[in-house]
Formats: structure tokens, sequence, C-alpha cells
């Protein structure tokens, strides 16, 4: 990684693509040792976390993830999951967090020399070049050691620098885990549940 111990650093998560390319990966995180890693680089301004939760459930397992976060250096930012059910009959959760990310991005810029989003949406770019014209460099991390890569082309080639998660895993790892498979579409259960560091999605979502 390449940093200026001098930049003003911001550091940007989508909770579900990390957890989605660390277990690709075969690992889980150690998200204070994330925020360490990057405390050694630069400055650190602000650590954002974003994910959906859905609030109708008595018990979200994501809650005990969220609230360390909070309590441990970490901005958390949530919104409210949308549950539905498809055409077949399945119930079905969807959260997406990109816009709430491209506000804070982009309203922190001033305040910022060097971002660096945890992301794999091609539809970030624009984030990205916007974030670009505004004076501040980009670094966006995810992964293209799993098959198939988890980050859109239009966004990796937008980033001022990419940092594939494979090369950070020594330095944030919890504990390893057995890789996943990357079968087309993965079916939520019939009653949608996720360990205390997943994210609810429906998919998980591959950038064309």
């Amino acid at each position: 990684m390449h940093f200026d111990p001098q930049d003003r650093l911001g550091i940007f998560i989508d909770g579900a693509h990390l957890y989605a390319a660390s277990r690709n990966l075969g690992f889980d995180v150690d998200y204070r040792n994330l925020l360490n890693v990057f405390r050694r680089q630069a400055r650190l301004i602000r650590a954002s976390y974003y994910t959906a939760l859905l609030e109708n459930d008595e018990y979200s397992p994501l809650r005990p993830l969220v609230d360390w976060l909070g309590y441990n250096g970490y901005c958390v930012v949530t919104k409210p999951a949308r549950e539905f059910t498809d055409a077949a009959g399945r119930r079905r959760v969807r959260g997406h967090i990109e816009v709430e990310m491209a506000v804070d991005v982009l309203t922190l810029a001033p305040r910022l020399d060097h971002a660096v989003i945890f992301a794999g949406d091609g539809d970030l770019r624009r984030l990205v070049e916007a974030a670009q014209q505004q004076g501040i460099r980009v670094t966006v991390l995810s992964t293209i050691r799993t098959q198939p890569g988890m980050i859109g082309d239009e966004l990796r080639r937008q980033a001022d620098q990419f940092i594939d998660l494979a090369d950070l895993a020594p330095e944030i790892t919890r504990r390893q885990v057995e890789p996943r498979p990357r079968p087309a579409p993965i079916r939520a259960p019939d009653r949608p549940r996720a360990t205390p560091a997943e994210p609810f999605r429906d998919t998980v979502d591959v950038p064309e």
C-alpha cells in the first residue's frame, strides 16, 4: 500500500461486500486490526461501516457486530433492509447502501486527502471520479482472486490505487475459514438469518 503519512484518510466500508469477499477468500475480518493497519499508514479522520438491517426482526444477528464497531472507532451507518416475496414465493431481503456511502464520501471530501473504499460495484465508478475531481486520491479494496472477481473493471480502472483484499488478509485475519464456492445466485433461506459478521442480502452480487 502506498500512502503519504501526512494524508488525511477516510475509510468507507460496504459491509456486505467486505464480508462476501473475505469469506470467498477464506478468512474472517478482524476489524480492530483493519483499523490499526490504516492508522499506521496515515492520519485517519473517519472510518465508516455501512450495512442494512431488518428492523422488524426481534433480534438481528448483525446487531452485535454493529454495536461493537460503534464502540470501537467506526462510524456505523445503517438503513432498513427491504423484505419482499419474489415471483416464486420465496422470502427475500435486500438492502443497498451505495447512496449513503456516496453522500458521506463527497461530504467529507474537503477534509480528506485520500479515501479508501471497500466495495466492488461498478456503479461506484462515478463516485470515485467525483471524489477525484475534488482533489482527493481514491484507493479501492476488493478482490480479483475469486472466480469470478468481485470488482467491476470500470471501478478498478478509475481508482488511483487498487489493493486486492487477499494481499491485506495476513494483517486483518481473525480466523481462517473454508473458502466458499461462488455458484450463481445464492437463495436466501425461508427465514433469512446471517452470521454476526454477515449483512442481510438476497444474493451475492458479482459486478459485471
